[in-house]
């Protein structure tokens, strides 16, 4: 009886009446469907004013508000004010524009509060192992390597250069930690690598006193006699050099450093040799452009995103590593809690291994979904000739500037991203810059498109990094013609 009673005042979260929220979902896809179809109609981004900022201020509500005001709020003050991504003109930094598909996957696996990475004979598991195994096929990876599903290229950076860690250090790093290090141990990448590279240097107990930062040729890619250089006066002074981090697609310019030349020196100088392709890794499957990141493949573990390249929801991105063992001597960790096996089909029951073993999260969505639901829709052909695409846009665009008098391309074209400014004869670099930057923000506040600045050897210029599978050629004559209406609009006006 006591049981009735209490059950009279449970609680729940689903909804109180099924049938309402049914149509409010009916309604929420349908408008989403509509704000994907119709992204063209509307400016790229729009900054939140003032006012938007302040609806967010305040304490959480304590009694329920109606699912459809919470919704009315969302459209209101949320959805006009987003990055802009998704947009065909939207090339400020390097961010996939993510695709329907994706879109469907991640309501899918919201829709069961799917975990993956743990436990055993979950299909979520297969299908993150499946992903995988497509990724090594199409990196040129072996069948063995390790690998794991993460949230981007910091987190893959982070896992590659945490099994570099403990893989070299030549002590026991994870039982009698960094400061019982018998050497100080080196690690190099070049000026334009990405900055998850300090951060996980940093977070590992390196220090960043122990990063080398070597300088860069005329195509900003790693000076190899610099590296060896430093590798040398290092070791004279009794460090101990461990890893080489290459860049397939820096940041700034998309300068692909010689890898082949690299894995090389690593070879020589018993280095790990970690590539950083959040950028451009996926070069690999474009078929006239594939050469650009050759030697990649000989990388010991190689970091890269989805949510770039392969046009993704964020987040997703993955890092492989060649020697699988070594990623789960890195990470593995079992307590009478998680107990398990090893992946066997033996006495212990488990079919696969705890992906949880192989990185640093236990925690871990369904991210490998979307990748598995959009790569079997489009296939990996036209994923190939969409990047290929990207690619002879950014040409394209190259070709568009160096044909305008008002137009300098800062250097040439070797991959998805182009570095130009508008230019006039009368005005100083000093000047020049302050226009330029001035040119980006009226790009971005009039919706027209988002392109970021880059300073590139002391001068600023205009960044168009090309990762959308919804640009198209028309696009990029309209940023060149808006980029020189305005700089000269500017430029009259003395502004």
């Amino acid at each position: 009886m006591n049981a009735q009673i209490e059950a009279q005042y449970e609680e729940t979260l689903d909804p109180e009446e099924w049938e309402s929220m049914r149509v409010l979902g009916h309604r929420i896809l349908d408008d989403a469907m509509d704000y994907l179809e119709t992204l063209r109609d509307r400016p790229v981004w729009q900054h939140a004013p003032p006012q938007v900022k302040a609806h967010f201020e305040g304490p959480p509500p304590p009694e329920p508000e109606p699912a459809e005001e919470v919704y009315h709020e969302y459209l209101r003050y949320i959805l006009p004010y987003q990055f802009g991504n998704s947009h065909p003109r939207f090339w400020g930094w390097v961010a996939g524009p993510g695709t329907v598909m994706g879109m469907f996957a991640e309501l899918l696996a919201a829709s069961t509060d799917a975990i993956s990475g743990s436990f055993s004979y979950l299909s979520n598991n297969y299908v993150e192992l499946q992903v995988l195994d497509w990724c090594k096929d199409l990196l040129g990876y072996p069948p063995d390597a390790g690998g794991l599903i993460t949230s981007g290229c910091s987190a893959s950076n982070l896992i590659g250069l945490s099994v570099a860690r403990n893989a070299m250090a030549g002590f026991d790093v994870r039982s009698r930690g960094m400061y019982n290090a018998p050497q100080q141990m080196t690690l190099y990448c070049s000026e334009e690598a990405h900055s998850s590279i300090q951060k996980a240097v940093e977070l590992l107990g390196f220090g960043n006193d122990a990063l080398r930062r070597i300088p860069v040729n005329e195509s900003l890619q790693i000076d190899l006699a610099a590296l060896k250089a430093a590798i040398e006066n290092d070791r004279a002074n009794g460090l101990l050099p461990i890893c080489i981090v290459g860049c397939a697609g820096t940041t700034n310019t998309a300068a692909i450093d010689d890898l082949n030349a690299l894995a090389d020196i690593c070879a020589e100088e018993k280095c790990w040799f970690h590539v950083d392709g959040a950028c451009g890794a996926w070069t690999a499957i474009a078929p006239r452009y594939r050469h650009l990141v050759a030697g990649m493949e000989r990388a010991d573990s190689l970091a890269f995103d989805l949510h770039k390249w392969m046009y993704l929801q964020y987040p997703i991105g993955c890092v492989l590593i060649r020697n699988a063992e070594e990623q789960r001597r890195a990470f593995s960790l079992s307590t009478t809690y998680l107990a398990h096996g090893e992946g066997d089909r033996g006495l212990t029951g488990i079919d696969v291994p705890w992906l949880s073993d192989y990185g640093f999260e236990l925690s871990r969505g369904f991210c490998a979904l979307k990748a598995w639901m959009t790569i079997k829709e489009h296939g990996t052909a036209r994923y190939g000739r969409l990047i290929q695409q990207n690619i002879d846009q950014a040409h394209y665009l190259a070709r568009l500037i160096e044909a305008a008098p008002e137009l300098e391309l800062a250097l040439p074209v070797s991959l998805n991203i182009v570095n130009f400014r508008y230019t006039r004869p009368d005005l100083d670099d000093a000047m020049l810059d302050g226009l330029n930057k001035q040119i980006e923000t009226e790009l971005q506040e009039r919706g027209i498109a988002v392109t970021s600045t880059v300073t590139l050897r002391d001068r600023k210029f205009l960044h168009v990094g090309i990762a959308n599978h919804r640009s198209r050629w028309e696009d990029f004559d309209l940023l060149v013609r808006e980029v020189i209406r305005i700089g000269n609009e500017l430029a009259g006006s003395g502004a």
